[in-house]
């Protein structure tokens, strides 16, 4: 299979180096390409294709009107991490992970953090995610954030970047998990020699973590889905089946005397830890959404009582923000004492002067985006945009600073991907899943998520993106 053309141009590649030599945790798997045919190449990829179709791999697109369920595209050749890399990105992940932890248990609490201006105060308490009901709360084991997926991406250093943490129901394990089948049996006898470390035990890791939420000997588990046309139902399906537990709708559940129970065809049977793919807001309509009909009334108070945990905890969504996000490295300073290992994107802070001065001058440079905004809305793209939008984000950011972030645009890495027209570099990101139990821990392989347009650097699976397995290498 050949490889011509395939260049790194202005942004980092995974394979070669600006110099176009392999990096050495790719040799062999280059080695292996140069023998390869393309006809090979491109069976294997048909194969792959067909046995997504078969697993039932497919998502739902909401604004799609065609109704359809996709299949997120799996790329045949797989992302190799060496080890050394990965030890990196593990223990910032543990870092932030841990200090993200202490400040959501500090926020409903004591608010040492907010008290001590380390985080301004109205940014916590006026935000849509910060939960009243919450305040006063710890949950069981005083764990927030059970189940972790952060987004990074690497930019033309070569250097990681954290770009998003995802603290409230985060998506995606089971793409994983099922491509990391796929592609073991596409390259058997590489995948051996490579080494590469295993994640098919994650769901194990993950029962375990949610009994440990309990002080049950032999805690019931359950996974709270919101239904079958949820974007992510075949995830919650594929999960409850790999755990062992039981899958269950808002339906299925009911409180009786600050208790949860299951309906079962041998009658209730109380439920003791409760994995949800439900949304806050979604939980409870007697605390939060009255018009919620996903939700289980009274549960809120079981949770209180100490009766039913969740993973992850009612709450988390307010560490989860994009105002939040740039208070991130000091917030990992003021609980842990310690410089963060994995850097935030450049964030300036609109709210403070000195930053809006800086994005004001240098709007042109940058991409603004509004703090309660999400799915692309109240952004501006700098370099893309006309002087006259320019102009009013210039007004908007003047008028309400505190609405608004800005960061430099990035230039993602790219992977080797197989094309119509033979192997070429795609852009990427990663998201590795942290799991916070009894101790925290990085899952060794991740959702590596693929802009499978030339030049595109759009890898959301809504809008086309695909995906590759994530080799993380033994040594």
């Amino acid at each position: 299979m050949k490889t011509e053309g395939y260049s790194s141009q202005e942004h980092y590649d995974e394979m070669f180096t600006k110099e176009g030599a392999i990096r050495p945790h790719y040799r062999e798997f280059y080695q292996f390409l140069s023998k390869v045919s393309s006809k090979k190449m491109n069976q294997l990829q048909f194969s792959a294709n067909k046995t997504q179709k078969a697993m039932g791999m497919t998502f739902n697109v909401y604004h799609d009107n065609q109704g359809l369920e996709k299949i997120l595209h799996l790329d045949i050749i797989p992302r190799i991490l060496p080890n050394s890399e990965w030890k990196k990105l593990e223990a910032g992940l543990k870092q932030r992970v841990h200090a993200l932890n202490l400040f959501l248990q500090d926020v409903y609490n004591d608010q040492k953090i907010l008290k001590d201006k380390v985080v301004p105060p109205e940014l916590i308490l006026n935000s849509k995610d910060y939960l009243k009901p919450c305040m006063g709360l710890t949950p069981p084991k005083g764990i927030w954030c059970h189940i972790t997926g952060t987004d990074l991406v690497r930019d033309k250093d070569g250097e990681y970047y954290i770009l998003e943490d995802n603290l409230r129901c985060p998506s995606g394990v089971s793409y994983m998990l099922e491509s990391r089948e796929i592609i073991k049996r596409a390259y058997p006898q590489l995948f051996n020699d490579e080494g590469v470390m295993p994640v098919s035990d994650y769901p194990a890791k993950l029962l375990k973590m949610l009994q440990f939420l309990s002080d049950k000997p032999k805690p019931v588990v359950g996974v709270l889905t919101p239904g079958i046309y949820n974007s992510a139902y075949f995830e919650h399906s594929y999960l409850a089946l790999q755990m062992g537990v039981e899958l269950v709708n808002g339906v299925d559940l009911l409180v009786k005397d600050k208790k949860v129970y299951m309906q079962t065809t041998k009658g209730l049977e109380q439920i003791d830890v409760i994995y949800r793919r439900i949304d806050d807001a979604f939980i409870d309509p007697l605390t939060f959404n009255p018009k919620s009909m996903l939700g289980v009334p009274g549960i809120f108070e079981a949770y209180k009582a100490g009766n039913v945990a969740f993973a992850n905890a009612p709450g988390t969504g307010v560490a989860d923000d994009k105002a939040v996000y740039a208070y991130v490295p000091r917030i990992i300073k003021y609980y842990l004492g310690e410089e963060p290992i994995l850097h935030n994107v450049p964030t300036y802070l609109c709210r403070e002067e000195n930053d809006r001065k800086y994005v004001l001058d240098h709007i042109d440079q940058l991409v603004v985006k509004e703090t309660n905004a999400a799915g692309g809305y109240g952004m501006l793209i700098g370099p893309k945009s006309t002087k006259e939008e320019h102009g009013r984000f210039k007004k908007l950011i003047s008028e309400n600073p505190e609405n608004y972030i800005a960061q430099p645009t990035l230039s993602l890495s790219t992977v080797p991907c197989l094309t119509e027209n033979g192997i070429a570099g795609r852009h990427v990101d990663l998201r590795p899943y942290i799991l916070y139990g009894k101790e925290i821990e990085v899952i060794p392989g991740a959702l590596t998520r693929v802009a499978l347009k030339e030049g595109s650097l759009v890898v959301n699976s809504s809008q086309g993106g695909g995906s590759k397995d994530t080799w993380v290498l033994y040594n």
